[in-house]
């Protein structure tokens, strides 16, 4: 993870399915996108805060960058836990994931993604995040 203080996180249990691995039975490198989206809907949920309620007070959230590091591979049946935390909110949202093996606690993978807010009916990127982020998170707005 970066050296970025975590304002707060969430945790998820992903068991690596069949229809995720390749014939040597290793999860394929894309997937981890799905399992950082899945800890990342946690996390949303956690502040109250998921992509309807986004939607509902006029943001929309697209990624607009994404980075993942490979450590070791996930193999088909692996417990794993996927931890995303939020370390930036002010202009963008940025989100730490860490993949590890549930069992042997190993690092598998870790990486982020940056998300922006879009106004909706402007259709324009705002370049501070929206109040609304700041109150979900429970931080002053500046």
């Amino acid at each position: 993870m970066s050296k970025a203080t975590a304002l707060i996180g969430a945790s998820v249990n992903i068991r690596v399915p069949f229809h995720d691995v390749d014939v040597m039975e290793v999860a394929w490198h894309g997937h981890y996108v799905k399992y950082f989206e899945i800890a990342r809907c946690a996390l949303l949920d956690k502040i109250d805060y998921n992509y309807a309620q986004m939607r509902e007070s006029g943001y929309a959230w697209p990624v607009i960058d994404l980075h993942i590091r490979y450590a070791q591979a996930a193999y088909f049946g692996q417990e794993i836990t996927v931890l995303a935390e939020i370390v930036e909110w002010e202009n963008r949202l940025k989100i730490n994931y860490l993949v590890t093996s549930l069992t042997k606690q190993q690092r598998l993978t870790r990486g982020h993604t940056i998300q922006v807010a879009v106004d909706v009916s402007k259709k324009e990127m705002c370049f501070v995040s929206p109040r609304i982020l700041f109150e979900k998170l429970g931080v002053p707005y500046e």
